[in-house]
């Protein structure tokens, strides 16, 4: 669905008509489900481009103002709740705007400390108790046991033949697929925790946006942070405030695997920042693997 300043001028004008005057632009973003765009200062308006993007409208807007007060880092706060209209076919969001921008590793102030605060946000998400969250197994989403995306993966690996090492990550699946499953209850999970959806002050974790893939079951799938923006002590770091055991880690592995391998084929001619962070996360977790192995 194409978007543009226009009409969210328009549909603020219709629904919220006390933001009417307020300046919209356009955001850049590498993220594929949502269009963004800045409202006045302190304000974003999110606009779900894809039809499977729509029931995160209502997801957000339920979840996460229960979940603020329990993490220790900012995460995106809904304002309002927009309807379908001016040609429009979704609900869609408008959010607090927050500070930040994202970053590479070596322009954060600490890694080992961003490490850290992180494996700390991810743990208190998981020991949030609050019942009637969306179920993985439900809805296919990540957090689901691995076997389930196991035929996309293993076509995403062979898709890749020309430009990986494609034994290597076969193996580095198989792997995954034999580690223990998780036998915890249900806890909940990011789902889509990648560098796109940090975001950092003065090179210091400041949020954590982007909330569409939350969801309640294994939360190994939030793992894929490790592989995609850590490396080195910074990594060691994570794992060991996070106490991740073998298992969960080759379960994350292989979330990070499947992640990768699935978004560069869909997306390599309309995504070129989202493949190249797939890529750089596609050689980490295969370079971890043949080291670890």
């Amino acid at each position: 669905m194409e978007t543009d300043p226009e009409l969210v001028s328009r549909l603020l004008a219709a629904q919220f008509p006390r933001w009417a005057d307020l300046p919209v632009s356009r955001i850049d973003s590498a993220g594929t489900d949502n269009a963004l765009y800045r409202l006045g200062d302190d304000m974003a308006v999110r606009l779900p481009r894809v039809g499977w993007a729509m029931g995160q409208v209502e997801k957000e807007h339920q979840w996460l103002p229960q979940l603020a007060p329990l993490l220790p880092l900012q995460i995106s706060d809904p304002l309002a709740k927009g309807e379908p209209g001016e040609g429009y076919p979704w609900q869609w969001s408008v959010y607090r705007w927050l500070e930040g921008e994202n970053a590479t590793l070596d322009r954060v102030s600490d890694p080992n400390e961003a490490a850290i605060e992180l494996a700390e946000f991810i743990a208190a998400l998981q020991r949030i108790e609050l019942s009637g969250g969306s179920l993985a197994v439900e809805r296919g989403s990540r957090g689901v046991p691995l076997a389930t995306r196991d035929e996309a993966t293993r076509k995403g690996i062979t898709s890749l033949e020309a430009g990986i090492d494609t034994d290597a990550a076969m193996a580095l699946w198989e792997s995954a697929l034999q580690a223990k499953e998780w036998d915890g209850p249900p806890a909940w999970f990011h789902g889509d925790m990648l560098p796109g959806n940090l975001l950092f002050e003065a090179g210091r974790l400041s949020a954590v946006i982007d909330f569409g893939g939350l969801g309640v079951g294994d939360p190994a799938c939030d793992l894929m942070i490790a592989w995609a923006f850590f490396a080195g002590e910074s990594r060691e770091c994570f794992r060991e405030a996070l106490a991740v055991d073998d298992a969960a880690w080759a379960r994350g592995r292989g979330h990070a695997l499947s992640q990768a391998v699935l978004f560069i084929p869909y997306y390599l001619r309309t995504n070129p920042v989202g493949v190249a962070n797939a890529r750089h996360l596609l050689d980490e977790v295969l370079a971890d693997y043949r080291v670890t192995r």
